[in-house]
């Protein structure tokens, strides 16, 4: 027998195994996390913060965003750290399915990973009080597959999150990928005569928000209002999320405003921008926040909090955007 049917019959073993012993939250789910989660996302939506618009809504109280499910039961930041130095200094021993399943795919050569996705189904809201175990099996280790970062295998866990009296209140199946440095596709030898270059992906125009498009054509940053109540939104939605009405105009930004939050993209890469490209979400002046290419920043020089200003760029005929610029003086 092969070695690579070998490891296939050893990884193939553990599948439908328990992942390891089952986490519980340290804390209740809780108003003031729901918070912060709100405040850092900007997603104000009046059922997570406002009991009564969560009753309106049909709620008990008012609710976690679905999307915080997995911090009811993160373990925090300093107990990772720790067991991931043991784990370099061989002082972790691989005592669960998961460790194991690990190990093998190190002893492979499988040895970086990236995380690939995660599909999450929710049973229910959460409301403050609920108290969550988290618990996980292996559901799945693919076969040696070829990627654009390298030869690899795709594990995945299936997780199920229950509350105070044992109901699941959602599941997620969660994928990795463990890969052989190295082995990823080589950038291809250059064309002896360059390609034009392709046009950037066009926004899927609706009459939500074709008005942003229209206004960077003429140079001008529009964010939508709702008229009933004056809340400024982006990106533009039918309704208004504080008062629900669906009667809006729009008002003219500066365009003016900080870096709220950043990140670099190395890869996968699209022929039709620069890499490394920073890509950042701008908190205007204005209280809005909205993602957008920056000019003038380099990955070394990108900082959270720097002030920049908008500028309007002609990419092609049919497409202007605003790029924002270190603010002059």
């Amino acid at each position: 027998m092969s070695e690579a049917a070998t490891l296939d019959e050893q990884l193939e073993a553990f599948v439908g195994q328990s992942s390891g012993p089952a986490t519980k939250g340290r804390y209740p789910v809780n108003a003031p996390m729901i918070h912060h989660w709100v405040e850092a996302m900007g997603d104000h939506n009046p059922v997570y913060e406002d009991d009564e618009a969560a009753r309106a809504a049909g709620f008990p109280s008012i609710i976690a965003p679905p999307t915080m499910l997995q911090a009811w039961v993160m373990r925090g930041l300093r107990t990772s750290a720790h067991a991931e130095a043991a784990r370099e200094r061989g002082e972790a021993a691989a005592t669960t399915a998961n460790d194991q399943v690990m190990s093998l795919l190190d002893q492979a050569g499988y040895t970086s990973v990236v995380a690939t996705n995660c599909d999450q189904h929710y049973e229910r809201p959460l409301v403050p009080g609920d108290e969550l175990e988290v618990t996980s099996i292996i559901d799945s280790v693919s076969g040696e597959k070829k990627t654009g970062l390298g030869i690899g295998r795709f594990l995945t866990n299936r997780l199920e999150f229950r509350d105070q009296q044992g109901d699941v209140v959602a599941t997620m199946l969660f994928r990795i990928l463990k890969f052989k440095p190295g082995t990823g596709a080589s950038r291809p030898a250059p064309e002896p005569e360059a390609a034009p270059r392709p046009l950037r992906p066009r926004p899927a125009l609706t009459q939500d928000n074709s008005f942003f498009f229209e206004g960077a054509k003429q140079g001008k940053l529009l964010i939508q209002r709702c008229t009933a109540c004056g809340a400024l939104r982006h990106p533009p939605r039918p309704a208004c999320a504080s008062c629900r009405s669906f009667e809006w105009d729009t008002v003219e930004s500066s365009g003016k405003g900080t870096i709220f939050s950043f990140v670099v993209n190395h890869y996968p890469q699209v022929p039709a921008f620069d890499y490394p490209l920073v890509v950042a979400l701008i908190e205007l002046e204005e209280g809005t926040r909205l993602i957008a290419n920056v000019g003038g920043i380099t990955p070394e020089t990108v900082e959270i909090g720097m002030a920049v200003e908008a500028r309007f760029e002609d990419f092609d005929p049919e497409l202007s955007l605003p790029v924002f610029y270190p603010a002059t003086a």
